[in-house]
């Protein structure tokens, strides 16, 4: 997939003061329109037409609803990461798809359906996975780093020894965050180390914070979520190969 639509300025500094807020008393806009097939799509308060929103593409935990604690909701998590600062897509494979190749197809034609749709900038497209979703998060955005403005893993491992560092220069230009559980990161205490020992080789940007609980959607985890990718897209600094406890 490569851009097709130009690169447009970026927001003033009052415009991403205003876009952190959310009303007080605000209502959720969430729809499911049938030009989008099965992909459900969140629409922020107070849209405007004629504005370039960022959008985040969404890649859930496909683990069986059964052995999760709840089904993912993209309303209920946009709720709490911002009501009016992003569009939002979680896209799904398609019945005739395989489970290998589905994603990726799943997550262009979502790209492109909203695209179609609502205005978009075309350099603030954000991959967010929660789970094996956000190891999948990691996977796509190293194999396409020129389509994304970064990507932030939920608790996904990032998948190590696969090469996704062949195209080292535009993944170095890549913002990533992860997010993880205290737990998680004293399971798998080897695997974390890799990790870190690979970005700092490569010169790559990570940024990871542990959180205590096991909610990887709770609110200080997408308020988070919120900040750095506010941060990202308005320009100001955001912690780069940084470990930090919340």
């Amino acid at each position: 997939m490569s851009s097709r639509l130009p690169k447009r300025s970026v927001r003033s500094g009052s415009e991403c003061r205003k876009a952190t807020g959310v009303a007080a008393g605000s209502r959720l806009f969430s729809t499911a329109s049938a030009w989008l097939g099965d992909d459900q799509l969140f629409t922020p308060l107070g849209h405007e037409p004629g504005y370039d929103y960022p959008l985040l593409v969404w890649l859930s935990d496909p683990t069986p609803a059964s052995a999760r604690k709840k089904a993912f909701d993209l309303g209920r998590v946009m709720k709490r990461v911002s009501l009016r600062n992003f569009v939002a897509v979680e896209p799904v494979i398609a019945a005739s798809e395989s489970p290998a190749m589905g994603l990726d197809d799943a997550v262009w034609r979502s790209i492109e359906r909203v695209r179609d749709r609502i205005a978009i900038h075309s350099q603030r497209i954000f991959l967010v996975g929660q789970g094996r979703g956000g190891s999948e998060a990691f996977r796509i955005a190293c194999r396409h780093p020129r389509e994304f403005a970064g990507v932030i893993s939920l608790g996904g491992q990032f998948p190590l020894n696969e090469s996704l560092f062949s195209q080292l220069a535009a993944v170095r230009r890549l913002p990533m965050l992860f997010c993880c559980q205290r737990s998680s990161v004293l399971e798998q205490a080897s695997h974390t180390d890799r990790t870190l020992r690979l970005f700092h080789a490569a010169g790559a940007a990570l940024a990871m914070r542990i959180y205590p609980g096991s909610n990887d959607l709770s609110k200080s985890v997408l308020a988070d979520v919120n900040r750095w990718i506010m941060d990202e897209v308005c320009g100001t600094p955001a912690a780069v190969h940084s470990l930090s406890a919340s």
